[in-house]
């Protein structure tokens, strides 16, 4: 039976950056809540012994509701949306950018950060299903004082626009505004 709820033919790809508690992971999720029904939430934060963490977490998958099928992916997502064992219409990734400082603390060196990222866009723009990826746009803030702080900002910027080169939509959300960029 065919999906009424639809919007595109082909597979959408879409990338959704916003800055931190911008509404970005809202709009997502209602993006695709309204579009599909046969979601999967790829979420690429670890609990890690965290009771405020553990609190986000709960949160997040009571704002979810019912009808999204969870898959828990720290490091492999272009292994994981490369599989697509579920069958799927659509992937919700949430977020990029936790999915970076997961490589970084597992002391990934750029080269193979680099790599990862490469993977994921191939992945991405060959992938037969529909897909939303999640990230923080830290490069609006002040320069970091650290070097891993500038590592990161800097890697974070780097995977953001490779991301958008293969996303045919790109959308910015400030203030749970979204402003579209691309598509």
């Amino acid at each position: 039976m065919m999906n009424t709820h639809r919007i595109a033919q082909l597979p959408v790809k879409k990338l959704v950056i916003g800055g931190c508690r911008s509404g970005k992971s809202r709009y997502a999720e209602q993006w695709v809540a309204q579009n599909f029904s046969d979601k999967v939430f790829v979420a690429t934060l670890e609990a890690r012994n965290d009771a405020e963490m553990d609190q986000r977490i709960a949160l997040h998958r009571q704002s979810r509701g019912i009808g999204w099928l969870t898959v828990e992916e720290p490091l492999d997502l272009a292994g994981v949306l490369d599989k697509n064992q579920t069958g799927s219409e659509v992937f919700l990734v949430d977020c990029l950018t936790m999915w970076l400082t997961n490589m970084m603390m597992q002391d990934f060196s750029d080269e193979k950060i680099q790599g990862e990222v490469a993977r994921l866009c191939k992945t991405v723009a060959t992938l037969d299903t529909s897909v939303v990826l999640v990230a923080n746009e830290v490069g609006l803030g002040i320069v970091p004082e650290s070097p891993l702080g500038r590592r990161f900002r800097d890697l974070a910027g780097w995977t953001n626009q490779q991301m958008a080169l293969v996303c045919e939509q790109v959308v910015f959300v400030a203030a749970g505004l979204p402003l579209r960029l691309k598509g």
